[in-house]
């Protein structure tokens, strides 16, 4: 009904229906059609119509008197939207995985903020799943299968999984070249990593073990520091193996038994409209990660 409003007041500034149909960019018919509409909902008539000129009915006269700054108004707040939403300013609330967010895409959040001054970030860190909606999100970044179909998603990234063991330990327990051998082994687990999917890159043999952990922590970077000080064998992600695997406090377990990636989600409300300040970020990300030299290579087309 607000937009049959608005036009009945477009037919009296332009005079005619005609000349309303052509201000809005509608067909005369259309026009009249609504009118009518507006005119039945209403219980009375509003214009006297010629085939050239509209005259309002008193009772039209009065209704446009007191629609007239109702329609202005609508007009002016849908114009402050319209300039709100196109702005990249204002608060986004994130949220995301404590190490992915604090330490890979840590330089992203900074150059966002240093490119966009107008933008302040919120962000809630944890590695639990968190309700987006509930929590008044705008952007959540997950990782791994996303099964929840009230959500919007765009990939941005995958992540190489790798098995990872300090030389200390290996050294006392030997290496494992095979999925048997690796299971007789002291295993760091982290969460959701309950499998580990294996396959053997000679044979194509795919296994999956199902370790008793001595550790199985939802932090990895602390499964890291323990698989340092030599407490088992890890699988985690490469991108939180790396500093440690370059400086050789770790090193690499059964190379090209680990054919599983983990995907990086972003993911909004399906229902929500993105304002700029969230799509900005949302490429900001994008990005980011197509360059990140652990991430770009894994990404599909």
């Amino acid at each position: 009904m607000l937009d049959d409003l608005a036009l009945f007041v477009a037919i009296v500034e332009a005079g005619s229906l005609n000349a309303a149909a052509e201000k809005e960019g509608l067909p005369t018919a259309t026009v009249t059609r609504r009118l009518q509409r507006l005119e039945a909902s209403l219980g009375y008539r509003l214009l006297h119509r010629s085939a050239r000129r509209t005259q309002p009915t008193a009772e039209g006269a009065q209704y446009y008197e007191q629609c007239r700054p109702l329609v202005q108004a609508l007009r002016q707040a849908t114009m402050r939207l319209d300039a709100t939403l196109g702005a990249v300013e204002g608060t986004i609330r994130v949220l995301a995985p404590v190490n992915f967010a604090s330490e890979i895409l840590a330089p992203a959040w900074a150059s966002f903020l240093e490119q966009y001054p107008l933008v302040q970030l919120e962000m809630e860190l944890s590695n639990e799943v968190q309700d987006l909606v509930g929590a008044g999100a705008d952007l959540a970044i997950r990782i791994g299968a996303q099964a929840d179909s009230t959500l919007t998603q765009r990939k941005l990234a995958e992540v190489r999984l790798v098995l990872a063991a300090a030389p200390a330990y290996l050294a006392r327990h030997g290496t494992p070249r095979n999925a048997a051998e690796l299971a007789k082994h002291a295993a760091i687990a982290t969460l959701p990593l309950r499998e580990w999917r294996l396959r053997d890159p000679v044979s194509g043999t795919e296994s999956v073990l199902r370790p008793e952990p001595r550790v199985r922590v939802n932090e990895v970077r602390l499964a890291v520091l323990m698989a340092e000080a030599g407490l088992g064998i890890v699988l985690a992600p490469e991108l939180q193996c790396d500093a440690s695997l370059q400086s050789g406090a770790l090193q690499r377990v059964m190379p090209g038994w680990t054919p599983q990636c983990r995907t990086v989600y972003a993911v909004w409300p399906q229902q929500r409209y993105l304002p700029a300040r969230v799509r900005a970020l949302l490429e900001h990300l994008a990005a980011f990660t197509a360059r990140h030299p652990l991430l770009s290579s894994n990404i599909s087309p």
